[in-house]
């Protein structure tokens, strides 16, 4: 029977039963990180007249695959240290609030894996077989982000790695087995990428801050403290755009690539709704905008590939 903290916990978080329980366990907010690289890389691709459908469609899904894994192993493994509690926020709660067996989600995290490997193959014999090799880095990385002795989310490098390996790696596997090749220019653009991607986990740990802090975790956003951490993500989001205008002025990115900045203003959102607030429920609304920052700005980016390929 459920306490009523559990249901009051429920409530203000709007959660269902149903399907709704396992579709939160995918953290379907975080999503985007593994969507809009695919996304861009490919259409990177396009633009220079390269693009094989199933490729993408595969890529793609194996991507989600690695990102909906990687959020489960962190429900598992937060739920079996003592760090999720029926009143945590930020977590799918399949677990806590749900009553899922822990061995249960452990099951499903491993099936994704193994679902994504087998995508891999396809992708291999599509490409290169130094793409599994890649890929086996990427998905032990997302293991270890909150699973083994020392996991990566506890450390102040959490932003970097998630950055690094599913903004800059994702996006030049996704080029590559297009292409056949790894260029300069597809390096560079994956870096906005990555930035906006590491911002989502630098809102996930301003929102989780004091109790990460009180579980002995070592994130930036604890090291840096509410405020700064908040003053940091405002100039990540600076940074991605200042990257982009050099990109689209030295011709790295067509003109096109100019609509990235109607995002502009949802960036600028999440830092108004960080301002002020204390309470992980009332930063929730910052989270989502983050996401939301990344989903808008690689749509975008994307669809200006898209379109300077088409004419």
């Amino acid at each position: 029977m459920q306490t009523a903290d559990k249901v009051n916990v429920k409530q203000a978080l709007n959660e269902r039963e149903g399907f709704q329980v396992w579709w939160r366990l995918l953290r379907p907010h975080t999503l985007t990180a593994s969507f809009v690289p695919v996304f861009v890389g490919s259409m990177l691709a396009f633009a220079e007249g390269s693009i094989q459908p199933l490729l993408f469609l595969a890529m793609l899904v194996a991507s989600i695959l690695i990102q909906a894994a990687t959020n489960m192993f962190n429900e598992y493994y937060d739920f079996t240290r003592g760090l999720d509690t029926e009143d945590s926020v930020g977590i799918g709660g399949t677990i806590v609030r749900d009553g899922i067996q822990p061995k249960t989600v452990l099951g499903l995290a491993l099936s994704f894996f193994g679902i994504a490997m087998l995508l891999g193959v396809y992708i291999c014999l599509q490409s290169s077989w130094w793409i599994a090799v890649i890929g086996l880095v990427c998905m032990l990385f997302g293991y270890l982000y909150t699973g083994g002795p020392y996991p990566i989310a506890y450390t102040p490098f959490g932003e970097l790695f998630s950055g690094f390996f599913m903004g800059t790696v994702i996006v030049g596997i996704s080029y590559f087995i297009q292409t056949g090749a790894l260029t300069s220019e597809a390096v560079l653009i994956s870096l906005p990428v990555a930035i906006f991607i590491g911002g989502i986990m630098m809102s996930n740990n301003i929102r989780d801050l004091e109790g990460d802090k009180k579980n002995g975790r070592h994130t930036i956003a604890i090291l840096l403290g509410q405020k700064n951490a908040v003053r940091f993500l405002a100039g990540l989001f600076i940074s991605a755009y200042l990257i982009t205008a050099i990109l689209i002025v030295t011709g790295v990115l067509p003109l096109w690539s100019i609509i990235v900045f109607l995002s502009a203003g949802k960036a600028a959102e999440v830092i108004r709704k960080f301002r002020g607030k204390t309470s992980p429920l009332e930063m929730m609304p910052a989270m989502a905008a983050t996401g939301k920052t990344n989903t808008i700005y690689g749509m975008l980016l994307g669809l200006s590939l898209l379109i300077s390929g088409l004419f």
